[in-house]
């Protein structure tokens, strides 16, 4: 149970930190020290939401269409092929950084409504957490709820360090090579994880 917990944690963890719209988003907030608290437990709440029915749902579904697991492994690999490249190209030309906006502080509902919009709207969180993590939960036959629970403690941990860290790295987001580093590191942990799926389609083909 504690290899499952320690697995559904760092792949939670690994797919959560690359830099997006809803990391940006509670990193601003931080940075501004406005409506931090309920900004991060948004985005953690909806991600243990979006966990619980991709582990549950996918395994559910997949037993039902045997042709689903096989499919989601390959796509699963090639969408994290994908943004491993994406983050090494990244790595290799972004200039930009990551800084705190100088505007009037928002209402809580606007703000509430912006971060609901940025976590549910984004196909990016379907694919790592229904797709991905319950593909991946798969691995972990009757050990599933220990694998969402790290995935989820991944999220909770990941956010408010996010949010409430944020104002004690406001001169590291001010460096781009940081982010490029940050990338880098990014791109061959998603190559990794691909490999990692692959690796156990084929052992399954070939000793099944």
């Amino acid at each position: 149970m504690i290899g499952a917990w320690f697995s559904g944690f760092a792949l939670g963890f690994s797919l959560i930190v690359a830099i997006g719209a809803q990391n940006a988003f509670v990193l601003r907030q931080g940075l501004r020290r406005e409506h931090v608290f309920p900004v991060c437990l948004v985005c953690a709440l909806s991600d243990a939401i979006l966990i619980v029915i991709g582990v549950t749902s996918f395994q559910a579904v997949s037993q039902r269409f045997e042709w689903l697991e096989p499919a989601m492994r390959w796509g699963g690999a090639a969408f994290l092929i994908w943004y491993g490249l994406k983050s090494l190209r990244s790595a290799l030309s972004s200039s930009e950084t990551l800084l705190a906006a100088e505007d009037n502080p928002a209402p809580l509902s606007k703000t509430l409504l912006l971060c609901l919009a940025l976590t549910w709207l984004n196909p990016h969180v379907y694919l790592d957490t229904v797709v991905m993590l319950g593909m991946l939960s798969t691995n972990y036959p009757g050990r599933t709820s220990a694998f969402a629970a790290g995935a989820m403690s991944a999220s909770f941990i990941f956010f408010f360090a996010l949010g409430y860290g944020a104002r004690l790295l406001r001169p590291v987001f001010a460096n781009p090579k940081v982010w490029r580093i940050f990338e880098g590191g990014i791109a061959l942990l998603m190559w990794f994880i691909a490999f990692q799926l692959l690796r156990g389609y084929f052992e399954y083909s070939f000793f099944s």
